[in-house]
């Protein structure tokens, strides 16, 4: 079945390259992430949502591709973007200057949670590994610079005590080249964080034979101690025809912006979601099995911006 979103790829992509030409002062510009990954598609179906109500508030909303959660953390924080989506780790780490952030924002507010992510390891099913242990001596991509990608990995093995130079290669890949260069036999794993279904690790496991592994308690503690917003999580690999749970850690998704925000702009992007929050779950496999409440009360990584609290306490959400 073809979702919205890919048949609206091109026409998306096209509105990224047309933006200096609107002429119109209520754009809402969004960050979202690469277009093989769960970011891009979320951001474009709010989009979408937002623009089908622009009657009712005037605001037109723009989606960006691109590098993901630190690159639109980054961007909002200079003004560069009006909203962005992020794991909550990396804006929790944005607001108080930890991590790749060497100072803190303390003006980033967020709207509410979207979706859970997951820790992905995946590889090749000739390749021998069966344990993240097993990476060591490996040809691994560990993502984009500043990615979150490569910050997990990166927290992962620090806390085993490992190097670069323990690995046999290591590969900088944008997400859209990851699965193919998996495939084509030009690495044996590949970390993702991404919520799921991902087109990308369907596309692996189908066509060469890859699997998910999961990860070590020792693994999962070590993320989840040094940041409170990853939490233990079990990623339901039925998803891609695969038998046995794969154990890691989770982090969700969060639609955020700065404290100096409109109110009344926050306000009708989260009701223009939440008011049409059965068709935003037909947008994408993805989203079906979302609970508003959970998104709205799960504890958020930034102080939540004042329009969204107005929209929540009017739907009694709040």
């Amino acid at each position: 079945m073809k979702y919205w979103w890919q048949s609206c790829l091109m026409m998306l992509c096209g509105t990224v390259f047309s933006i200096t030409a609107i002429a119109e002062s209520n754009i809402v510009s969004l960050g979202t992430g690469g277009v093989t990954g769960l970011y891009y598609p979320a951001g474009g179906a709010l989009c979408r949502l937002v623009n089908r109500t622009r009657s009712e508030h005037g605001i037109h909303c723009v989606v960006l591709s691109t590098p993901g959660s630190v690159n639109n953390l980054q961007k909002v924080t200079s003004g560069e973007l009006d909203l962005g989506i992020a794991e909550a780790g990396q804006l929790y780490d944005a607001l108080h200057g930890r991590g790749k952030f060497q100072e803190a924002d303390t003006e980033l507010r967020a709207l509410f949670s979207l979706y859970p992510e997951y820790i992905s390891v995946l590889v090749r099913g000739d390749s021998g590994i069966e344990h993240l242990a097993d990476l060591r001596g490996k040809r691994i991509n560990i993502g984009q610079e500043t990615s979150s990608q490569q910050i997990t990995f990166g927290a992962l093995i620090k806390a085993r005590g490992w190097q670069l130079e323990d690995f046999s290669e290591v590969h900088r890949l944008a997400p859209a080249e990851q699965a193919r260069a998996l495939c084509e036999n030009r690495i044996d794993a590949t970390l993702y964080v991404v919520g799921h279904p991902s087109g990308a690790i369907k596309e692996a496991v189908r066509d060469c034979d890859s699997k998910l592994i999961s990860l070590s308690p020792a693994d999962i503690r070590a993320l989840t101690e040094n940041n409170p917003h990853y939490y233990p999580q079990v990623l339901n690999t039925e998803l891609y025809g695969l038998t046995d749970g794969v154990k890691t850690a989770g982090v969700n998704a969060t639609l955020f912006t700065r404290a100096n925000a409109s109110e009344d702009a926050v306000y009708a992007v989260v009701k223009s979601l939440f008011g049409q929050f059965e068709r935003f779950q037909r947008m994408h496999p993805a989203f079906t099995e979302l609970d508003i409440k959970r998104m709205v009360t799960t504890p958020l990584a930034a102080p939540m911006h004042p329009g969204a609290v107005r929209y929540f306490r009017e739907a009694g959400l709040l």
